[in-house]
């Protein structure tokens, strides 16, 4: 029921606005000519105004894409930049994680050689002519 009211009434009201528009043209000081001319002059001015703001709109969202690209390539630098430095960080640190553990392979294969040599000496008989112990 509401929705018949509000049907019936949209209906209403645009019929006034048309029979209004109607009798303004009607009852205008101008002549039927004068008025065409009016009206074309005003559709001719709006399509003007239109078109102008419509190349002010494009112009507008262009500039806004191309200063979003910029910022979108600088935001992409910036992370290459970041991705480089931690690379970089990172190598480093395996590179010392190889040194480290180099260093540690070679201390313990001397120790290792050093206690082979001493385990020898000690539990393997001299040889013949050869006193014990030196």
């Amino acid at each position: 029921m509401a929705e018949e009211t509000k049907s019936y009434g949209m209906a209403w009201f645009l019929a006034g606005l048309g029979v209004g528009a109607l009798v303004g043209i009607l009852y205008a000081p101008k002549s039927g000519r004068e008025t065409r001319d009016d009206l074309l002059s005003g559709a001719q001015d709006s399509r003007e105004y239109l078109r102008k703001r419509t190349r002010q709109a494009a112009d507008e969202v262009s500039a806004m894409v191309d200063k979003s690209k910029e910022r979108m390539n600088e935001y992409v630098e910036r992370g290459r930049e970041a991705v480089d430095r931690g690379r970089a960080q990172w190598e480093e640190f395996v590179e010392r994680g190889k040194t480290f553990v180099s260093d540690q392979t070679n201390r313990v294969s001397a120790a290792v050689d050093a206690g082979r040599e001493a385990y020898r000496t000690t539990v393997e008989p001299p040889p013949p002519g050869e006193p014990k112990g030196i």
